[in-house]
C-alpha cells in the first residue's frame, strides 16, 4: 500500500532510524500492517551482539511506534493531513511490553498495530511484532500528535 518513499513523506525518520520498509495494509482509525526487512548490514549488529546478532528489542518497539505514527497520521482529517509536515507524533508511554522471541538478521519483521482508543490528539495502540507468523514482541503504546 505504501512504499518507503511514501512513508518518508509521513514520518520524519531517516536512515539509520527509519524502521518501516513498507505498509501492506492500513484501515484509517483501525489498524496497520507493515514490515521491516532486518539485514546483517545494519549498524546495530556491530555491537548487539558480535558473533550472535540479535535485533534489539527497543528497535522493535520503535518500529511498532513508527507504524503507529503512520496509522495516526493517515487517520487524520483531510484538512489536518494538508498540514502534516508541521506535525509530529510523540510517544507518551509504552506499557505491557513483552519480548517473546529473538529477531535475527534475515528476518522479515511484521508490525501489526491496532487502535485501542482514540480521543482528540491522543492515541492508545496495541502493537505486535511477528516473524514468520510467530509473535516476537507486544506492547501497548500511547501517543499524541502535536505541532512541531
Amino acid at each position: 500500500m505504501l512504499d518507503v518513499i511514501e512513508i518518508q513523506k509521513i514520518l520524519p525518520h531517516r536512515f539509520p532510524f527509519l524502521l518501516i520498509d513498507r505498509v501492506l495494509e492500513l484501515e484509517e482509525g483501525k489498524f496497520i500492517d507493515a514490515y521491516k526487512n532486518v539485514s546483517i548490514s545494519e549498524h546495530v549488529f556491530q555491537g548487539h551482539f558480535p558473533g550472535h546478532p540479535i535485533y534489539p528489542g527497543v528497535m522493535i518497539v520503535e518500529g511498532m511506534a513508527q507504524a503507529g505514527g503512520i496509522l495516526a497520521f493517515k487517520s487524520l482529517s483531510d484538512e489536518d493531513q494538508e498540514d502534516i509536515e508541521n506535525k509530529v507524533v510523540y510517544f507518551m508511554s509504552i506499557d505491557k511490553c513483552k519480548f517473546r522471541a529473538p529477531v535475527r538478521p534475515g528476518d522479515r519483521l511484521e508490525y501489526k498495530v491496532s487502535v485501542i482508543k482514540h480521543r482528540g490528539d491522543i492515541w492508545v495502540l496495541k502493537g505486535e511484532a511477528f516473524v514468520d507468523g510467530k509473535l516476537t514482541t507486544e506492547a501497548e503504546l500511547k501517543a499524541m500528535i502535536m505541532d512541531k
